[in-house]
């Protein structure tokens, strides 16, 4: 496990907002509290009760722009048997986790966009579709309902930034297969796998491939000695956390439709459990077993985001 703590934002993303303290009602109506207005416009909507932040239009333009998350199709792949190609920006905020992102999302993609931001606790603004308001408000208003915890984020590799884009690609790779890294400074033996890109080990020419590249990396760790493995789905991205005593596993799909029955199985022996899935509400785990020290469990529903509590 990382040494670092994870402490999830109670308000989530910033919703980037123009208009003025008039238009309230609309910010009202979708359940949108946290705004980052001008900075002359501050202490009115602040007095209305919202969570007002300042942001300049040159303060948001310096700000890391975010690929819009989903799915996408890969130029020059027609074969329908491929992997869906998978766009997500949790990579990039364990990578920089200090960073400051924005998104500017069409519609339909801000309840995508707003749970990856709270799954990694990133620090990032949200330009969205007017059209996508409730939606935004629903899920930030879910964020709002979880219980708070502060734990430890769970990495089975190692992974040494050299800041190069090729290291990034693996990253991005991993994480799209759940392999679950920690971004290092130096070769660590906390991890079995502890890779840096273009040592004898890990050479520049296999990274450069980085799908191979990852499948190399988990027969290296090997699917026993994985601390979560997802089953029945190639669009679900996870984060896990957690203690000697407790886990908490973040589950986002990026697939734009709902997925029944997805089954999880990590590490560790617990005995209850508690999904939490945005849009739906707190469910039960189905056919939870613990053996072999783990636990597996299917979650019933899933849209777009759940949080499942291990105890």
């Amino acid at each position: 496990m990382t040494p670092l703590l994870l402490v999830l934002l109670a308000s989530g993303p910033c919703v980037y907002w123009t208009e003025g303290v008039e238009r309230r009602a609309a910010l009202e109506t979708a359940g949108v509290k946290h705004i980052c207005v001008a900075p002359d416009q501050v202490a009115a909507w602040r007095a209305l009760g919202f969570s007002a932040s300042p942001l300049t239009r040159p303060e948001l333009s310096s700000r890391e722009a975010l690929p819009v998350p989903g799915i996408t199709a890969r130029a020059g792949v027609a074969s329908s048997t491929r992997s869906p190609w998978v766009v997500a920006n949790g990579w990039r905020f364990m990578r920089a986790p200090a960073g400051k992102y924005a998104y500017t999302v069409p519609a339909g993609k801000a309840a995508l966009a707003s749970a990856e931001v709270f799954a990694y606790g990133a620090d990032a603004v949200l330009t969205i579709d007017p059209a996508d308001l409730q939606s935004a408000g629903t899920m930030m208003a879910f964020f709002e309902s979880l219980p708070p915890l502060e734990l430890r984020t769970v990495a089975d590799i190692g992974v040494v930034d050299d800041g190069t884009p090729i290291t990034g690609e693996v990253m991005n790779l991993l994480a799209r297969r759940n392999l679950l890294f920690e971004v290092l400074r130096a070769p660590s033996p906390q991890f079995k796998v502890s890779i840096r890109v273009g040592s004898p080990e890990y050479p520049l020419e296999e990274a450069a491939d980085p799908s191979t590249f990852a499948r190399k990396i988990r027969a290296q760790l090997t699917d026993e000695a994985r601390s979560l493995r997802v089953f029945g789905s190639e669009v679900v991205i996870a984060r896990l956390t957690g203690n000697a005593k407790v886990a908490r596993l973040h589950l986002i799909n990026y697939g734009g439709r709902e997925i029944e029955g997805l089954r999880i199985r990590v590490r560790g022996s617990y005995r209850g459990g508690d999904a939490f899935v945005a849009g739906t509400g707190r469910l039960q785990l189905a056919d939870q077993v613990v053996a072999d020290g783990a636990t597996e469990f299917s979650v019933p529903r899933l849209a777009t985001y759940a949080v499942i509590d291990l105890k």
